[in-house]
Order: C-alpha cells, then structure tokens, then sequence
C-alpha cells in the first residue's frame, strides 16, 4: 500500500523479507494509495485493521492529526501472517477480527493503546512474529515470481523459470499476491516507474528503462492505476 502524506516515515521492519513500518499523519483532504502487490497490517487511532492489495488507486482520510501505523509486508508474504489468501483481500480494508479470533486482537489492541505512538509498530511485528511461529511456509516460488516481473520479464518467461503451467502460476498467484501475475507485473512496473520519475528521471527515459512501450503506453498505465496523470503524483501525496 504505498501512499505519502503528511509526516509519512518508514523504517525496515525486523521481520525482514522486505517489510517496513510506517507512520503517518493524516492531513486535510483524501490522500491517495497507490497499488503495490503489498498487504498491509494496519492500527489508526485504536483500530486494527488490514489493507489488502490493490488493483487501483484507493483514497483514505479521516480526522486530520489521525496518527497511522502500519507493517506492510512485502508482495506475497501477508497470507503467511493474516491467514488468508490474499486474494481474498484484494481492494478491501477489512477489520483484523474479520481474520483473527475476537480475543487475539482484543489483546493486541490493548497493548497498542499502552504504547507511545512511536512503539506501536514493535507491538505489530511482535504479533506478526507470533503468527508466523505457527504458520505454513511461504509458497517457494514467491521470490522468484517477484524478481522476473520486476526484472520486467513476461509471464510467460517467469512461469517457465519456476516450472509452473501459465494455470498453476495464475492460480498461486491469486493466492500469494491477491491477483494474476499480469496484474502484479504492471503495479510493479508501476512502482519503478514512480522511483525514476521521482528521481528527475525524464518521463521518455522513464518509460524506457521501465519497460513500457513509450511514452504514451506509460501514460496510460499510470492513469488506468493511479487514476491521475504520473506528473499529479510527483508533488506532495
């Protein structure tokens, strides 16, 4: 769920695997999130709940000052943790009781509400760390899923590296990462996108170095995602 705003922070999670913790304060006004293949754990003034991966920009507000604290996990590793499919999850915000029993996050809740805004993040991990004790392994073919389409190999390419059937990585897919691996390939490619551009990266050699078309494919992909144009997106969230 990769989304700014006022006061955003973010930090390297210590479970690894690429999470972060962030933070942030809502500010006036909808703040848009734009898809990121990720699943996102999430505590905003004493609530517990999960933001699953989108295939479409999604606006959230609230209360301006509202403090945000969330562990984001990277593409495919939230099923390890919420105990869901992430498909299951995709374009939702759903309640953590939805997926957890009523007691766990009753207590999970309460120490939150006993920490500094600061600590809350420790609180999630502590309780990611937990479910992941318990939990079955992560589907082998994950990383490598993750690393052809970012590498901006075709899904085609990838599902032959992993020894999958375009069926099965379809189906794994949905599983892992709440959607098909064409759709994850484009939020990826997305998302390199935004890293150049945000760069100064000229949007012709974005494009380019991306793996779109040209310039006018990346305009395209950035709208029919982000729902604005990519120069809306490179001032303040």
């Amino acid at each position: 769920m990769s989304g700014g705003g006022s006061d955003y922070r973010e930090r390297v999670s210590r479970l690894g695997g690429g999470a972060v913790v962030w933070s942030r304060t809502v500010g006036a006004g909808p703040q848009r999130v734009l898809p990121d293949g990720c699943t996102d754990l999430i505590w905003i003034d004493g609530r517990l709940l999960v933001a699953g991966p989108d295939t479409h920009a999604h606006l959230t507000g609230g209360p301006a000052g509202t403090r945000a604290v969330g562990l984001r996990f990277a593409p495919g590793a939230g099923p390890a943790v919420l105990g869901v499919p992430a498909c299951e999850l995709r374009d939702q915000r759903v309640p953590l009781a939805a997926l957890w029993p009523e007691a766990e996050v009753r207590g999970l809740a309460e120490r939150a509400a006993g920490e500094q805004v600061g600590q809350v993040g420790r609180v999630l991990e502590a309780a990611a760390l937990d479910r992941l004790r318990g939990a079955a392994p992560a589907d082998p073919v994950v990383g490598e899923v993750v690393a052809g389409l970012s590498g901006g190999r075709s899904v085609a390419e990838v599902a032959r590296t992993v020894g999958l059937g375009a069926r099965q990585l379809h189906r794994r897919s949905l599983t892992a990462f709440g959607y098909g691996p064409k759709t994850l390939g484009r939020v990826l490619r997305l998302n390199r996108a935004l890293e150049l551009a945000r760069g100064g990266v000229p949007f012709a050699e974005v494009a380019a170095v991306a793996g779109y078309a040209d310039q006018a494919h990346l305009a395209r992909e950035v709208r029919g995602l982000a729902g604005v144009p990519l120069g809306g997106l490179l001032g303040p969230a």
